[in-house]
């Protein structure tokens, strides 16, 4: 074990080199790293922040006066009245189309089949009764005095049922003031200010408008890839007010339709579209948001995350040992440069967010690392512990021998770069932890077991055939046990208890060879081993 001095001069000197900043000294081994993710929103902060759109509300700010706020320098104009395509399913084996009233179904010739009311399954032969024969595809069913219903949920407009590799693809032909009535109760909370749904009403008819989709049967998805899409079962009063008197608005910029991305929550700041998706939109800078403080989403975390599971979910070569980040103008994740036991990796900030389950790019990450000594550590020594608390307020080391009862051992010495140490003296097999305070809340690493052997020494033989030593700490009535070397393997010669004063004596057949002392764990305590004594003949 080196010296505290001889640890504090390689951790001076580690500081100024990066690739040596966060690994352990030569006699320690990595330990199990803990990652304290908190952050800011939700979404991809790129546009109107719904919850920021809530707020302007409530402070009296007009649907176009919100919507000019987080679409910069943009007017409204008018669209003209659209139909649009959305699809509501595909690679099915078999789908039950229903209405309450009688309806029909048209194929691909023209050929019309009157259906009554009730339920429809059609798989891809597309058979409908009374006929036994498949039908020219793609179907198209459409209402009669009730709409009709995919799978339990009904749809305005009609259905085009296709046949697509085998497997029935839905699209819902539908008007497109229909199919916004059935986004923007989905997508904002109905109870929400009139302002605000109006808001939300513009902003999804423009994004459905300009992110139509190219080179395929359908314009539309009906999940977040498009927009959240429920039909006729998703429809509100209020949003639908909201739809209706503001039908055909659309958010322009230089005479052409706007992109109107819009998310949950900013958390006090919205973010540019070149810094999130890669390209520039004059209209989609990062802009202050004070007004969405009432999501509780405006601050998270923190969410621990352990090294094995940010291995496995960012598909690391190795254990993960440390991350760092690279950052955006608006502070949200450029990307995460893993550190891991083979060399270092860097991943998007996307990849981030969506593998890791977080609520946005808008993070702060507290990596916490205790490194483990390499065997156990003979009682009356010093150790140096070492590790990594970056971004962690006040770590602190603390100790715990039953590991229900924590007490602050002290600070850390800390290195600019998040490297820690601290020198401890364990009385006993004791377990540590680094504790700190994260962006929103307390953060602890994981444990680190630090194994503690008593002291035992065998002395020079003062009589014949007798042999002696003493075990610190005393240790009244542990089993100490005498061994002699034979060849590569120790054998047992002997046994006895140690004395009140941790003293021990033994007589034994002593031949000359090297005998060591040997105390088996207990109570609180690994197993230690006296250095070795050569006894000559």
């Amino acid at each position: 074990m080196r010296l505290l001095a001889a640890f504090s001069l390689a951790f001076a000197l580690a500081v100024t080199s990066a690739a040596a900043q966060t690994a352990p000294p030569a006699d320690s081994v990595p330990g199990e790293a803990v990652f304290a993710v908190s952050g800011r929103g939700w979404g991809h902060g790129v546009g109107m922040s719904q919850y920021g759109a809530l707020g302007q509300a409530k402070e009296g700010k007009t649907y176009d006066e919100i919507l000019a706020y987080y679409y910069s320098g943009t007017q409204l104009g008018r669209a003209g009245t659209k139909e649009v395509r959305v699809l509501l399913a595909e690679g099915r084996r078999a789908i039950t189309v229903f209405s309450a009233a009688p309806f029909r179904a048209v194929d691909a010739a023209g050929v019309v089949t009157k259906l009554p009311a009730g339920a429809l399954v059609l798989t891809p032969e597309l058979r409908l009764p009374p006929s036994v024969s498949p039908s020219t595809g793609p179907l198209v069913v459409r209402a009669g005095k009730a709409p009709v219903s995919l799978d339990g949920v009904a749809y305005r407009g009609r259905f085009e049922v296709a046949v697509q590799n085998g497997f029935l693809r839905v699209v819902n032909y539908v008007g497109l003031e229909d199919y916004i009535q059935g986004v923007v109760a989905g997508e904002m909370p109905r109870t929400w200010p009139l302002e605000a749904l109006k808001a939300q009403s513009v902003a999804a008819r423009s994004y459905a408008l300009k992110n139509v989709l190219k080179g395929k049967p359908y314009d539309l998805y009906s999940d977040a890839r498009s927009q959240v899409y429920g039909g006729i079962a998703a429809e509100q009063p209020q949003s639908t007010e909201a739809v209706r008197s503001t039908a055909g608005r659309v958010v322009t910029y230089g005479g052409q339709i706007a992109s109107t991305y819009y998310f949950s929550t900013s958390g006090g700041r919205t973010a540019s579209a070149l810094d999130v998706f890669g390209f520039s939109a004059p209209y989609l800078v990062s802009r202050p948001d004070p007004w969405d403080k009432a999501s509780p989403y405006h601050r998270w975390g923190p969410v621990l995350i352990g090294a094995r599971t940010v291995q496995a979910k960012l598909s690391a070569s190795s254990r993960v040992l440390d991350a760092s980040s690279v950052t955006t103008p608006s502070g949200r994740l450029r990307s995460l440069t893993l550190q891991t036991l083979t060399g270092s990796t860097s991943v998007p900030a996307s990849l981030v967010r969506t593998a890791l389950g977080l609520r946005s790019t808008w993070i702060s990450m507290a990596v916490m690392r205790l490194d483990r000594p390499r065997g156990t550590v003979e009682f009356g020594s010093s150790l140096l512990l070492t590790g990594v608390a970056r971004n962690v307020t006040s770590p602190q080391l603390t100790a715990s021998v039953t590991g229900t009862t924590w007490a602050v051992v002290g600070p850390f010495e800390r290195a600019s770069d998040g490297s820690v140490l601290r020198s401890v003296q364990p009385t006993k097999t004791t377990r540590y932890r680094i504790e700190g305070s994260g962006a929103t809340d307390t953060v602890v690493s994981q444990v680190l077991l630090v194994r503690v052997a008593p002291r035992v020494r065998l002395a020079q033989p003062s009589e014949p055939g007798v042999l002696s030593g003493t075990v610190r700490p005393r240790l009244p009535g542990v089993l100490v046990q005498i061994e002699r070397q034979r060849g590569s393997s120790w054998a047992r010669v002997g046994e006895t208890i140690a004395e009140e004063s941790g003293a021990f004596r033994l007589e034994v057949d002593l031949v000359p060879g090297a005998y060591r002392a040997r105390v088996p764990a207990t109570d609180g305590f690994a197993e230690g081993y006296s250095p070795f004594l050569t006894v000559d003949g």
